[in-house]
């Protein structure tokens, strides 16, 4: 999932959100988190960023959810069974699933939403995630219907999905937003305003209260939610907090209870003042750059590899990052069990061999400080952003290539990057959305819509097809590795810069926080001490 990582001091409504109000003799719980930015959208169809996922979580209920700890559990489904053969899987939804406006969720929600997914018209960039369902990728293509998806309601409560191949991550997959349920008459009544306050009918433990950009989201209990005996806070207000540094003068100030990000670099002294309120541990996330390859001259792979190499990660991770980072020479990050990652040739060479060699390859293409090369280097707002662009100036300067820098606030970078717009090299990273090694290979594919360095290689593509309908894990697992081989660490569809830990403000008054390799926390499962 691309990370919106990392920014307007709090108005009025600040003061409203920390105030206990009277609510049937008791007072209200309020959570204000930091959401590192505003979302692009709040259609799960159409969302693709954490900030957005955060949210997602909150309003929405996939047929599976995760837990506290990350761990697999069932949601909008209460059980399932799978064929011997792993092709069909049957879902039996919750006989209590409503929607917030009372209707109950069913079958037929599914079947509505997974077809507008992958139909051509909802252009989510998401809908390669529903790859593995029968005809999913032949309705986005527009060579077949989308009634021909591999889904159906066989009554209200009983949902039966075909799939192409066994899939192991199948489940986990049904976490993610763009699998989630809409309803149908919802949509149909408002058009795109469907996800506007008031218009918004949702199925999880919350419901959408108020948006004003740029300022506030506030979401408010929702009494229809399964479960909602179970929630625990009666009102959450997500503030986006790009800018780091005014966001832990809020959470010192109380005024946020958790933010997802910190600046590294007062990380010690953060350390020394927040003591365990400050959250640093491992996850599934990569923070990596990357060339607009069907662009010269960052169509030259050679080129790709010798600015690649000349960054150093050790320093970005020790020094930029101060330690919270690791740095990275794979695409995807460790930790994920049966893999192994298809690292960078250089990987094991000392930065001063890389630069070395890089400045062979740059000489050779006639590059140089007498023959220097114009680079554009667009990266979203934020203190860590900017110190890490900041820094790979400086490691390219004396070697001929000359870095500009361009910051957009999170919506508008993103959106560039979505549209195909012309750049020359681009911050981006990506948070799995579930464990495993596909999905972060996955942005490689050719026509993807998080594929936004445009890198198209027929043998990746195949490498990836083959792992999809392989039955045996270890030769899936091979599979995937060789296609990393080719697509990143020989063609570098991406520049893997470093392997990411979380960064959590998480105040003390919160309760139900598990710190997992997800990074994942619903409000659902959090109270207020």
């Amino acid at each position: 999932m691309r990370h919106h990582h990392l920014r307007l001091p709090l108005s009025g409504i600040a003061l409203v959100a920390v105030l206990t109000l009277p609510l049937a003799g008791m007072a209200e719980t309020v959570l204000n988190r930091g959401n590192l930015d505003d979302p692009e959208s709040l259609d799960p169809h159409r969302t693709s960023t954490l900030a957005e996922a955060n949210l997602m979580r909150d309003l929405f209920s996939g047929l599976m959810g995760l837990d506290p700890d990350a761990k697999l559990i069932p949601d909008a489904a209460a059980s399932w069974r799978v064929s011997d053969d792993g092709l069909s899987y049957t879902f039996t939804l919750r006989a209590d699933g409503k929607w917030s406006d009372g209707s109950p969720v069913t079958a037929a929600d599914f079947v509505y939403s997974w077809r507008r997914v992958v139909t051509p018209e909802t252009a989510a960039e998401y809908a390669y995630m529903l790859a593995p369902v029968k005809n999913a990728e032949a309705i986005t293509a527009g060579t077949l219907p989308p009634e021909d998806l591999g889904i159906r309601a066989i009554d209200d409560l009983t949902l039966e999905v075909t799939l192409n191949g066994p899939t192991p991550y199948f489940l986990q997959m049904l976490t993610h937003q763009s699998t989630y349920p809409v309803q149908k008459a919802n949509v149909e009544a408002f058009g795109a305003a469907f996800t506007k306050p008031g218009n918004l009918v949702s199925n999880g433990a919350y419901v959408l209260g108020d948006f004003v950009p740029n300022d506030h989201i506030t979401l408010t209990r929702n009494p229809e939610f399964y479960d909602a005996a179970n929630v625990s806070i009666d009102t959450v207000n997500y503030y986006p907090t790009a800018d780091a540094s005014a966001a832990v003068k809020r959470f010192e100030a109380g005024e946020l209870d958790v933010n997802r990000d910190f600046p590294t670099e007062q990380t010690a002294d953060l350390q020394a003042k927040f003591g365990d309120q400050l959250r640093v541990g491992p996850t599934l996330g990569t923070y990596y750059y990357g060339f607009k390859i069907d662009k010269a001259p960052w169509d030259e792979v050679a080129l790709r590899q010798a600015i690649s190499m000349l960054i150093d990660r050790d320093f970005l991770a020790e020094k930029v990052w101060q330690d919270t980072m690791l740095p990275a020479y794979s695409f995807v990050p460790p930790g994920i069990d049966g893999y192994e990652s298809a690292a960078l040739d250089y990987a094991g060479m000392s930065q001063i061999d890389r630069e070395e060699q890089a400045e062979a390859i740059l000489t050779g293409l006639g590059i140089g400080p007498d023959h220097p090369l114009a680079l554009e280097l667009r990266f979203n707002t934020s203190d860590n952003n900017a110190n890490t662009a900041v820094a790979v100036q400086e490691m390219l300067a004396p070697f001929g290539i000359e870095v500009s820098l361009v910051n957009l606030d999170t919506k508008s970078h993103y959106g560039y990057l979505e549209q195909k717009g012309d750049y020359d090299l681009a911050r981006a990273a990506w948070f799995a959305d579930y464990v495993d090694p596909e999905n972060f290979l996955a942005l490689c594919k050719t026509g993807t819509g998080n594929n936004t360095t445009l890198y198209s290689d027929g043998d990746f593509d195949a490498l990836l097809e083959k792992a999809a309908l392989e039955t045996d894990p270890a030769k899936r697992m091979g599979d995937l590795h060789d296609a990393e081989a080719i697509g990143v660490a020989r063609d570098l569809c991406v520049v893997p810069l470093m392997f990411y830990s979380y960064h959590n403000l998480v105040s003390d008054r919160v309760g139900g926080w598990g710190d997992n390799v997800m990074d994942v926390h619903p409000t659902r499962f959090l109270s207020i001490k």
